[in-house]
């Protein structure tokens, strides 16, 4: 895992993103363009994908920012954002991509450049990639209608509840999509949902997640009720606060990506060179993750603290020799998370 690379055509690929954007109007107004494009999401885009097909790529950022956009409608808290709406949404999104053509969704820049990522989607993906991009699409959607039916509801769920759904809200299995997209990576079915590269995927996904809610907690941090994230959830069930629950949640975090290298290490012997590659990769996620999210105005000079994010606003990052919780075995009163620890045997 590179914590510095980036895919040397990001800058070019970020101003073609940002035309597509401005050419279908997806903001409404400058404010809203200004804190878009704070999502950093060619940054992002390019540093868990460093290598590949340009094309495919360019793809990828204009879907994550066109994803930031419905999240942002999500996370906005107006009244109209309901669960309801959230789930209608999504549903109708779902069906968009799987029928193009259904007509569902209505009118307005939003759909217009959805029909156009969509058309462009289908044209170069395979079936099976196709069939893949949806399954990770479901995940992030599913994920954030149980988020906002949990703050909707009131009260923090329990831990477990969280770890087990949690992370979907991330679309792991999205981003890793295009990242074998671009690379050209093609594995066979049987290899891709073998449980142990499934519990890979999913260990990666609960890392970025974490590491996501302790980034982006500023940002979410005036809500009420509370922001439904890692933080708050340990805060809630261990009766401390939230800056007492931050070890507390980095050392469950580390425990995790302990499970993952060990994993990752694990699936790379013997494997094929596709294998290879795609443990790489899925090692790469999760450290451009961090790299993105360091440098991102949207959560290092948040919304609810600025105007207008800070251009040159980041995150300090200290990196540690060794992991706060370096166990071996899955973290006691957590069930959801017990299975991935399964394939190692030990």
């Amino acid at each position: 895992m590179d914590r510095d690379l980036v895919h040397p055509e990001a800058k070019e690929l970020e101003s073609r993103a940002v035309a597509w954007l401005d050419g279908f109007g997806v903001y409404p107004d400058p404010v809203e363009r200004a804190w878009g494009l704070a999502t950093h999401s060619a940054d992002f885009s390019c540093r868990v994908v460093p290598e590949g097909n340009p094309e495919a790529l360019l793809l990828f950022v204009q879907w994550n920012y066109w994803a930031n956009a419905v999240d942002d409608w999500q996370d906005s808290g107006a009244s109209e954002v309901r669960t309801a709406a959230v789930a209608e949404h999504g549903v109708r999104l779902l069906r968009t991509l799987e029928n193009p053509g259904a007509a569902v969704l209505p009118d307005g820049p939003m759909t217009r450049a959805l029909a156009d990522l969509v058309g462009r989607t289908h044209a170069l993906l395979t079936p099976f990639e196709l069939r893949r991009f949806v399954e990770g699409t479901r995940d992030w959607l599913l994920g954030a209608t149980w988020q906002a039916a949990r703050a909707e509801a009131g009260g923090m769920p329990g831990l477990n509840d969280f770890a087990a759904m949690g992370s979907l809200a991330n679309g792991t299995r999205f981003s890793l999509t295009w990242s074998d997209v671009a690379r050209g990576i093609r594995l066979p079915a049987d290899v891709l949902y073998s449980p142990a590269l499934e519990a890979l995927t999913d260990a990666a996904g609960f890392v970025v997640s974490a590491d996501n809610d302790l980034f982006s907690y500023d940002k979410d941090d005036h809500l009420e009720p509370r922001e439904v994230n890692l933080v708050n959830v340990i805060a809630h069930q261990e009766g401390c606060s939230a800056a007492e629950a931050v070890p507390l949640a980095v050392a469950l975090r580390d425990r995790v990506m302990t499970l993952f290298l060990r994993l990752r290490d694990r699936l790379a012997r013997g494997a094929d060179e596709q294998l290879v590659r795609r443990l790489e990769a899925t090692g790469q996620y999760v450290a451009g993750c961090i790299a993105w999210q360091s440098r991102a105005p949207r959560y290092a000079s948040p919304r609810n603290r600025h105007a207008l994010p800070l251009p040159e606003a980041r995150f300090t990052i200290r990196y540690a020799d060794a992991p706060v919780d370096a166990g071996t075995e899955p973290p006691p009163g957590l069930p959801a998370l017990a299975r991935w620890w399964e394939p190692l045997g030990d």
